[in-house]
């Protein structure tokens, strides 16, 4: 329990966390003013398009699909507009590593060869709120060249030379997500306002005048309002600091069923802002199996594993976002090949690099400008594979995929999706689940599990698919009928197989993946329970309910 009782406040902002080393150099008056003034201009939308989610949830999930709109129609059927061209140093982004923002994975994606460094906020970062601000330190240390690191072992990390480094691009939390350690009005702000403002405030002019941008990942945005409220936040932002309009940049993750079916008015709402989508896998199935969970059979997909790129609805996703992108001059960048290195196996590593080089092969040939990584030694996998395909050219934006044909119902036709369920599969998203939530709460939001690169999302697709094969009574490719009490006497023999050790948080872990897999109501993000319960410092204040509710 935290020692620190005596909440204090500033500009009109709370503070309730305990304070850590330097937090003073992010949480000065004028920038929580900043905060303050951003998160009081858009709270009532954003309750209102929390709330408009929930409908929407519920109408699928009671037989409603989902279609392209008739009232959008005008904006995909003018062929005149554009989003602005592409930023400085966001022109070429053959290759993006993705990570969490903690000093080490700082300095090892800033030196790893990549053309951007999606600096991770969400869903590979656990919310503590050291994480948050220590983020926020490192980003800004990063950019002053301050930033260096000695591992336990003597290992030194240091930066490489100035032009050597990637673009940043930062991304927030997102919509549904709190930060409980700030409150106006008793409330808390949301977590993406948070880790949006702080960093533009403190480092929009720094990066101008080191001749790039702020830039920025939209996550799990669900429709175009939820993209043109983001819009309004950007231009109130500029105007309060002075800075000209159009100079933030914002790659938008399509990673929500609900957002394929919206992909040009998303960009349409940031066309001065937009630089480009980006094909969120993971959480995209997650999505699908939320969305759809109760609509049976038609609905219910096989091991986790076997829902690849190549399936048919998972190809009609990726190509008619890279149409929707290069119709309209914004980059399509490709999603995270979950595959890890394995220096201590050369035949596993063999495996992996061959599982992302036909990957990645697979996205620059349907168009794609450039793709993720999730570890360094793959940074030249996918480097080697866009430069045989682009050679000279900043990217692919020439390749409009006019043979591509907008087709809403593509997106969710998934009867002809290949695979079995297996025990096997039942077994390892338990395991996977539970291994992932417990790391999550020790702070560590990215995990290597059997050479997979384990997020957030990732052990979503995990208990929602339990979850789901419970619900509809799914069958295993050896004629198991897969029932609660099945899953739970799984988990039992699962959780005994964990090697624990001191300090362990495992049994805090099963917990939340009983809560979030074996409820009898599907509870929307397993990370929403996880941070009430044992994240949120000043949880005697701290209710479930308000942090769903913000």
């Amino acid at each position: 329990m935290n020692s620190f009782t005596d909440n204090f406040t500033i500009n009109g902002i709370t503070l309730t966390a305990q304070p850590i080393s330097r937090q003073n150099e992010v949480l000065t008056p004028d920038a929580l003013e900043f905060v303050g003034k951003l998160h009081r201009a858009v709270a009532d939308r954003r309750q209102e398009l929390m709330q408009a989610r929930h409908a929407r949830r519920n109408a699928i999930s009671s037989g409603q699909d989902p279609r392209f709109l008739p009232e959008t129609e005008g904006i995909r059927n003018d062929p005149s507009w554009r989003v602005a061209p592409p930023a400085p140093g966001l022109e070429d982004r053959r290759v993006e590593i993705t990570g969490p923002v903690d000093k080490k994975m700082t300095i090892n994606a800033l030196n790893s060869g990549a053309k951007v460094w999606l600096a991770d906020m969400e869903d590979s970062s656990t919310p503590t709120w050291r994480n948050v601000i220590q983020g926020q330190l490192n980003l800004t240390d990063a950019l002053e060249r301050r930033i260096d690191f000695t591992s336990p072992e003597g290992k030194e990390y240091k930066l490489k030379a100035a032009d050597e480094l990637p673009t940043i691009v930062v991304r927030p939390r997102g919509w549904h997500l709190p930060e409980k350690h700030m409150l106006i009005d008793g409330k808390p702000i949301a977590g993406g306002i948070v880790d949006f403002g702080l960093y533009f405030f403190h480092n929009a002019r720094r990066l101008l005048a080191q001749g790039k941008g702020p830039y920025f990942y939209l996550p799990k945005i669900e429709n175009h309002l939820e993209a043109r409220l983001w819009n309004d936040i950007f231009i109130l932002a500029q105007d309060l600091l002075g800075i000209p309009q159009g100079t933030i940049r914002a790659t938008v993750l399509i990673e929500t069923i609900t957002a394929a079916f919206e992909m040009e008015e998303i960009l349409y709402e940031l066309r001065d802002h937009a630089s480009g989508l980006n094909a969120g896998r993971w959480d995209y199935i997650f999505s699908l199996i939320k969305n759809f969970r109760t609509r049976g059979p038609r609905f219910v997909l096989p091991d986790r594993g076997q829902v690849t790129m190549t399936q048919p609805f998972m190809r009609a996703y990726t190509e008619q976002l890279v149409r929707a992108c290069h119709r309209r001059g914004a980059l399509a960048i490709g999603g995270m090949a979950a595959a890890v290195p394995n220096r201590k196996d050369e035949a596993a590593n063999a495996a992996s690099f061959e599982k992302v080089r036909a990957d990645k092969t697979r996205e620059a040939n349907d168009g794609f400008d450039g793709s993720w990584v999730a570890h360094p030694d793959l940074v030249p996998v996918c480097r080697e594979v866009f430069d045989s395909v682009l050679g000279e050219k900043p990217n692919q934006l020439a390749k409009t995929r006019e043979d591509v044909t907008p087709d809403d119902r593509a997106l969710i036709d998934i009867s002809t999706t290949t695979g079995t369920i297996t025990e096997h599969g039942v077994r390892l998203n338990i395991e996977v689940g539970i291994r992932y939530i417990e790391s999550w709460l020790r702070g560590n939001g990215a995990v290597a599990i059997h050479n997979l690169m384990e997020d957030a999302a990732t052990a979503e697709i995990s208990r929602s698919q339990l979850w789901q094969w419970i619900h509809s009574h799914a069958i295993t490719d050896q004629g198991d009928i897969i029932t609660r009490e099945w899953v739970e006497d799984m988990l039992d023999e699962e959780f005994a197989r964990l090697e624990r050790f001191d300090g362990d948080r495992f049994a805090d872990a099963r917990a939340i993946f009983e809560e979030v897999t074996l409820a009898e109501e599907f509870p929307t993000f397993l990370t929403i329970p996880a941070y009430a319960r044992f994240l949120t410092e000043a949880r005697e204040e701290a209710t479930e309910e308000e942090l769903v509710a913000a």
